[in-house]
């Protein structure tokens, strides 16, 4: 990676494991307050695990339940800069691997956003084809259905279900993102600095939240589950309850719906595409078009299809949110860090 402090490393030594001294020692004398701001960012980690823990299980496969998901995403990395302002801790007291542990995780968060940002607007563009159909079968809008708007529609369709089982090229280098992500998490050592420990311990929380949810969205939208990233955690975090039920939770569901990887296993596309196969075969069998059974298909798919529409729009634009928060921690983080060099220079 390339940033502003790059000149400064080559006379740094290498260091080990930064996150060793968390989980083999004991932790060292900290301050009541660095105590009390530690205490209290873990237990919102774990408030924030805990509320996104489903009532049922399935409720992961769903549209709302991922857009809870990224709004968690958000909200711990806001945690995160709330820290360090708590922390009074200006860039120039960081160590260069905190610089780079921080920095090289925003690329990898940033470049799954964007798989994340690709795979929901090819769905939102397959919205078109589904509209399309729906508007040339619709008995309430168009009272002579010929046989060829039926077959216009069922190309439509059909167009839709060859479309629905692609993915983004993106989405599928995230299980080796999501991996890098889990590898960094063992990489570096820190000088004895109470803030410093603070601070890693907490990012290292994040990381660790990033790999589960990031996890669980890849593969639920990808419909297979190797992005799920196996974590050996320490038990004393406070968050670490939180997170052990969750992870049960979503990597055994997850596992036992025996995705295979060739379509999404989102609920509303699932449905979605249950109306369409429906609509397909009432056409291909050319039944009369105006029977009940006709209108109750097509009425089956438009709604269907616009709790997809509204479901995609409302997790993309959080998707949005979650990128922009990463982008702002991160070019704070180098705006200071030009600032420092500045005045070192100076």
């Amino acid at each position: 990676m390339s940033h502003s402090h790059e000149s400064h490393r080559a006379a740094l030594p290498f260091f080990g494991n930064p996150f060793r001294v968390i989980r083999h020692r004991k932790p060292s004398h900290l301050s009541p307050k660095l105590a009390s701001l530690q205490a209290s960012f873990e237990e919102t980690l774990a408030l924030i695990l805990q509320k996104l823990k489903p009532k049922d299980a399935s409720d992961i496969f769903t549209l709302a339940w991922m857009k809870q998901a990224v709004d968690s995403l958000s909200e711990a990395h806001l945690q995160i800069a709330n820290l360090i302002t708590e922390l009074e801790f200006p860039v120039s007291d960081w160590e260069e691997k905190w610089m780079d542990i921080y920095l090289d995780s925003s690329v990898k968060l940033l470049d799954i956003s964007l798989a994340l940002k690709a795979e929901l607007a090819r769905f939102d563009q397959g919205q078109l084809l589904l509209q399309y159909a729906v508007h040339l079968v619709d008995s309430s809008e168009n009272n002579n259905l010929s046989d060829e708007k039926l077959k216009r529609a069922h190309k439509s369709v059909q167009e839709w279900v060859e479309k629905s089982g692609l993915r983004s090229s993106k989405l599928d280098s995230c299980s080796g993102i999501l991996n890098g992500l889990a590898g960094s998490l063992f990489t570096g050592k820190v000088k004895d600095s109470a803030k410093g420990r603070v601070l890693l311990r907490a990012l290292y929380g994040v990381k660790v939240i990033m790999i589960l949810i990031g996890g669980a969205l890849i593969s639920v939208l990808s419909g297979n589950s190797a992005s799920l990233v196996e974590l050996q955690i320490s038990d004393n975090f406070a968050w670490y309850n939180a997170f052990s039920d969750l992870k049960s939770v979503i990597y055994e569901k997850i596992r036992s719906s025996g995705l295979e990887g060739k379509t999404s296993a989102v609920k509303e596309v699932k449905d979605v595409e249950v109306s369409v196969r429906n609509l397909s075969e009432l056409i291909k069998q050319k039944q009369e078009c105006m029977e009940v059974g006709f209108g109750e298909c097509v009425s089956d798919l438009k709604e269907n299809a616009e709790r997809l529409r509204v479901g995609l729009e409302l997790l993309s634009k959080r998707v949005e949110d979650f990128f922009q928060v990463v982008l702002s921690g991160r070019d704070a983080l180098l705006c200071n860090l030009r600032i420092c060099d500045a005045n070192v220079k100076s």
